[in-house]
């Protein structure tokens, strides 16, 4: 009977987790084509996902590039009594920050800014920190205040306030700041980050996350994010476990990437991150390009890669191999459709290295797993 009773209890807490539910917005790419501002931009900040990663931040700097083409985000409060704000989930920094009532630029003009004077448990530090972006740079001040996720209370977490953001990126962006879910080691100004400080205050009964993002968002949530937890809800089949390769972003190792068993990259294995800040699967301008015309892709007169959506069913998947273990990505995983009965490409290009982003992830529930520093993989649902 007392074992019945432990294993019980046991049960219970292996089920104790909080869901987060987020909203899928238009990305800042979205906003700038519909007001007819994409290609001037472009011109002006060209967009490099990979620089995200081209350096190890030191002391308060962060590299902080591309949030161009995400769309998930959820809500957070901060300060006594709550401040409400559009965050970013991002995996692939480990700040974070917010707009400062402070702040001047055009972009905090048209976000949720942060007011210390109207919360009663800020506490303001004389520290400074500064994110590098594609089209210059943002600074501002560190402070303390009670940060809320869904039900999770966390007190005196370390966040950034922005004071300075210059360039037209994050005014169209859907949410206010960003929340960072990567390791410590690349935190600007060695501040704790948000779930480190979950885990340290027993806040969470599992070292981990999880991310569940829709393909098919008319149907069922949009997206979840789930901590301390995970939830087979929102998965098929086995979780398939790869270990960390680097503690500090969340990085495996790809033994391979194959379109019909052949191998079009990766023949002698290249690191990749997961990441919820980037919306598409990144690799080296060789690769993708193979892997388009491999698949059939081809270069539109508005300068997008696409297909006619009546071809999916005859495009081959394309294959990664992680750590022995195989994810195939299949057509309709790896193009999203547009206007004109095309369906575009879910790649881009750059860097030496993979980021298998919002698409990626789309496909395959994700597990981020503190406490054991693996990555879980499993086949996402889809929603009837």
């Amino acid at each position: 009977m007392k074992l019945l009773i432990v294993f019980a209890a046991l049960l219970s807490i292996s089920h104790c987790f909080t869901k987060m539910y987020l909203q899928k917005g238009k990305s800042i790419r979205e906003r700038l084509e519909e007001e007819g501002l994409l290609e001037e931009f472009l011109q002006e900040n060209p967009v490099i996902p990979v620089s995200k990663y081209s350096a190890v931040p030191s002391g308060s700097n962060e590299l902080l590039i591309n949030h161009f083409d995400s769309m998930y985000y959820g809500i957070i409060t901060i300060g006594t009594p709550p401040q409400s704000f559009k965050v970013l989930f991002d995996t692939g920094s480990s700040n974070l920050w917010l707009p400062s009532i402070n702040c001047q630029s055009p972009a905090c003009t048209n976000h949720a800014t942060f007011a210390p004077n109207a919360s009663s448990t800020f506490q303001a530090t004389n520290r400074v920190f500064y994110i590098v972006y594609s089209s210059g740079s943002m600074h501002g001040t560190l402070g303390y205040d009670t940060v809320k996720v869904a039900d999770i209370v966390v007190p005196k977490q370390e966040f950034g306030l922005s004071v300075s953001e210059p360039g037209n990126a994050f005014y169209y962006a859907p949410f206010d700041g960003i929340v960072g879910l990567a390791y410590p080691s690349i935190a600007s100004g060695k501040a704790t980050p948000l779930f480190d400080n979950m885990m340290s205050q027993h806040l969470v009964s599992q070292d981990l996350f999880s991310f569940y993002l829709n393909r098919i968002p008319s149907t069922g949530p949009q997206a979840v994010l789930t901590f301390g937890g995970i939830d087979p809800s929102y998965y098929t089949g086995a979780i398939q476990w790869v270990p960390v390769t680097s503690q500090s972003y969340w990085q495996v190792n790809v033994d391979s990437v194959k379109i019909n068993g052949q191998v079009v990259a990766c023949s002698s294995v290249c690191k990749a991150i997961l990441d919820t800040g980037t919306s598409l699967m990144i690799g080296s301008s060789d690769a993708i390009s193979s892997i388009l015309k491999l698949v059939g892709l081809s270069l539109q007169s508005n300068g997008m890669y696409a297909a006619s959506c009546d071809n999916l069913d005859k495009m081959p998947d394309v294959v990664f191999t992680i750590n022995g273990l195989d994810f195939p990505m299949p057509s309709y995983a790896y193009t999203m459709p547009v206007s004109g009965g095309l369906c575009k490409s879910g790649f881009g290009h750059t860097g030496d290295f993979w980021i298998l982003g919002e698409v990626f992830m789309r496909e395959y529930y994700s597990i981020f797993d503190r406490g054991n520093n693996r990555v879980g993989l499993a086949k996402a649902v889809e929603f009837a």
